[in-house]
């Protein structure tokens, strides 16, 4: 039994081990055999045997968060217009607190200033940093950590020691110190969430396309309906300038339709009467009327968007690192504050003096003889240096900017770790029929009347090989036909009035010399047995096979041909487009030999094909990329599909998976290095707590716009 997929939006979440804590909870329900949960997305993806939704709410839930039923666009904007809101009241307190910090600390003293400190940091931490105190909060309560813990810790023993001050203690008062580091977090999490909504900007440039209403023919009318209500088989009229709202096909009219948004084709094509049309299309110049074929969530836009967001919220091996980190990060960080508070409080007066000495070049470190004062500064400065916000955003960014990108190119990247395979890839094996060549062949030569016309078209009609259609346009005349069996890598085999007929592979190619020598694909026709004619079809390269195939081995990249052709037209496609080692008259479970032979060998192998044949080799290649166009069965067990167009998009794919991959590298880097420069000297007390939150506000913007370089740079260079 198939297991089930389900993917929802989850609200509440601020940090890496948000994600982790909720992700652990689903894993442990015995029903989910995978779970994954995404920062950067907002979303949870699982798959298991008959998931329900409401358990899946439960158990996120359980762990004080909740699963929303609004899209994750609509809470990223909600996030950032409140995050908004909240950073100008925090600021709006929060400047002249620190301004009259400044004065107190270097002028003159001011009066009151205390009670300021202590009402003004009130208001900042408990009313505009809110949504922090209740992020820490139900961590705390459900017995873990995040980020919103580190922050509630610096921020309100900042603003406890104000209040000791106030009632008579011998303390320093950091409560203008809190105020700005609620500040500065806010000021942090309003650009982060500006960024990633400028980062994920592809998948809302799909989802704006998808139609509220569609202008329905019934009877006699033109009815303005919901496209929630539009049903199969009901007739669409879509006027020039309009965007297509359903998948059908055309009945009547001619136009010229843009497709770019879904194919990442520039250019538009013409399309009439008989072809398909994809939903999120644009009409460029003539009316149509379509007839529905595939609505709601079987619409081609809306599989697109679940593929593009299964993608984003799916992880790849190098995240397993930081993951790791990130489960213990919070916890020990804490114990370490709390080790450094406790180590400067005893040892104050024996190591402050070498601290002292380091302020001619860090004027900011405290200066006090106090050791509680600068246990509590210390404390402060190193929960708030160390959030791993930076660590658990550089995967996930990196992720969604890339699957986006490729989208925008006309490629759906269906499992995330092909991109961390891509950059290893030494052999692309792709099959001729509908990946070379356009996949749209035609009939060029024939030696049977039009009786034998009409039984072969009849038979070819019920099968799914890239031929068939081709043939079956010989006839509009069709016949009962019996008893089909389509052999796979050889033909079809069908009984006719109790004829058996076979069309197919011929017997000896040896024949059909003439034909083959021309490059066309030869199919014969035996009734019961005995050929009585054949079929010749040609089937047009792709502009772009060869071009693409030449940056292949400029990639170092070794292309190889393999098809269930004949050798000699095999060999004929091959020669004109490059290619120097191919493999013909291939059998489907021998495609997977050979991509097992390449990779015994030691090389990493991407299989490109698009019908049933190459499913098993798209599957058990490392990485397998399917022609859009093809079977579901290819698409199915593919990792990446071309939603348009031919294998220039496999030198994308790669192009933008190495780049994807050498962003993450990169956040993760400096993600680790930033942490590991910024604890100690937190610990040693050489951080303000100020400077501190403002360095770790940066090195999650940091990630995010290294992470939106991978739109910027021209990888094709």
């Amino acid at each position: 039994m198939p297991k089930e997929k389900k993917t929802f939006t989850i609200s509440g979440m601020t940090c890496a081990n948000c994600a982790k804590t909720i992700e652990k909870a689903l894993q442990k329900n015995e029903k989910v055999k995978f779970a994954a949960v995404n920062l950067a997305t907002n979303t949870g993806f699982v798959i298991g045997d008959e998931v329900d939704i409401e358990e899946i709410k439960d158990i996120v839930e359980s762990v004080g968060y909740r699963v929303s039923e609004e899209s994750p666009e609509m809470i990223e904007e909600k996030r950032y217009r409140r995050s908004k809101k909240n950073l100008i009241i925090a600021l709006f307190f929060t400047i002249p607190i620190s301004i009259l910090m400044i004065i107190d600390m270097f002028i003159t003293k001011i009066p009151y200033f205390t009670i300021m400190e202590v009402f003004g940091g009130a208001i900042v931490t408990f009313y505009a940093g809110r949504d922090t105190i209740r992020g820490a909060w139900i961590a705390l309560t459900h017995k873990h950590t995040n980020m919103d813990t580190l922050i509630f810790f610096g921020a309100v023993t900042s603003w406890f020691t104000s209040i000791l001050a106030l009632i008579g203690f011998e303390i320093v008062s950091f409560g203008a110190i809190g105020t700005m580091i609620v500040s500065f977090h806010l000021l942090g999490r309003f650009i982060e969430s500006y960024l990633r909504d400028k980062a994920s900007k592809e998948i809302k440039n799909l989802l704006k396309l998808q139609a509220k209403e569609a202008r329905v023919i019934l009877g006699e009318k033109e009815v303005l309906m919901p496209i929630e209500a539009v049903k199969e088989g009901m007739i669409v009229l879509v006027k020039p300038g309009e965007r297509i709202p359903i998948d059908g096909e055309i009945i009547e009219g001619m136009s010229g339709i843009d497709e770019s948004v879904v194919s990442g084709e520039s250019m538009p094509g013409e399309k009439t009467i008989g072809e398909e049309v994809i939903g999120g299309s644009l009409n460029l110049t003539g009316t149509l009327k379509i007839k529905t074929t595939k609505v709601g969530k079987d619409t081609f836009l809306s599989k697109m968007i679940g593929l593009i967001q299964e993608a984003q919220g799916a992880k790849v091996p190098i995240q397993a690192l930081a993951d790791k980190i990130t489960n213990w990060f919070v916890p020990g960080i804490i114990s370490l504050a709390v080790f450094s508070g406790v180590f400067w409080y005893f040892g104050f007066e024996r190591f402050y003096p070498l601290v002292e000495k380091a302020r001619e070049f860090l004027p900011w470190i405290l200066r006090t003889n106090d050791p509680l004062s600068f246990a509590i500064f210390v404390f402060v400065a190193t929960v708030v240096i160390a959030c791993p916000c930076a660590l658990g955003l550089a995967t996930p960014m990196a992720l969604v900017t890339g699957t986006g990108l490729a989208a925008k190119k006309g490629l759906l990247i269906r499992n995330a770790e092909a991109i961390q395979t891509m950059k290893e890839i030494k052999t692309v094996l792709m099959d001729k029929t509908g990946t070379i060549t356009e996949g749209n062949p035609k009939v060029v030569k024939h030696n049977l009347d039009q009786r034998m016309l009409n039984i072969v078209a009849s038979i070819e009609k019920h099968s799914n090989h890239p031929l068939a259609k081709a043939i079956a346009e010989l006839s509009e005349e069709f016949i009962e036909v019996k008893e089909i069996k389509e052999i796979s890598g050889e033909g079809v085999k069908a009984t006719i009035n109790g004829n058996e007929y076979f069309i197919g592979k011929p017997v000896d190619y040896t024949k059909y010399y003439e034909l083959l020598s021309r490059g066309y694909t030869v199919v014969e026709i035996r009734k019961n047995g005995k050929c009585i004619g054949y079929l010749g079809i040609t089937d047009p390269i792709r502009e772009d096979s060869k071009q693409a195939i030449n940056v292949l081995k400029e990639m170092g990249i070794v292309p190889v041909m393999i098809t269930g052709d004949n050798k000699k037209t095999a060999e004929i496609v091959a020669k004109q487009v490059g290619i120097e080692r191919f493999y013909a008259e291939v059998k489907p479970h021998e495609k997977l030999n050979i991509v097992g032979k390449y990779q015994l060998e030691g090389y990493k192998v991407l299989m490109v094909g698009d019908g049933m044949n190459d499913a098993a080799a798209l599957k058990g290649a490392d990485v397998g990329i399917a022609i859009g166009t093809g079977t579901d069965l290819a698409i199915d067990n593919a990792d990446i599909v071309i939603t348009k167009s031919g294998i220039s998009k496999i030198v994308d794919a790669i192009k933008i998976s190495k780049l994807t991959f050498s962003v993450i590298k990169q956040n993760l880097f400096w993600a680790f290095f930033y942490n590991i420069i910024a604890i100690p000297m937190a610990m040693m007390g050489f951080l303000h707590p100020a400077i501190a939150e403002a360095a770790m506000a940066f090195s999650s913007i940091t990630v995010i716009l290294n992470s939106s370089k991978i739109n910027l740079k021209k990888y094709d260079k």
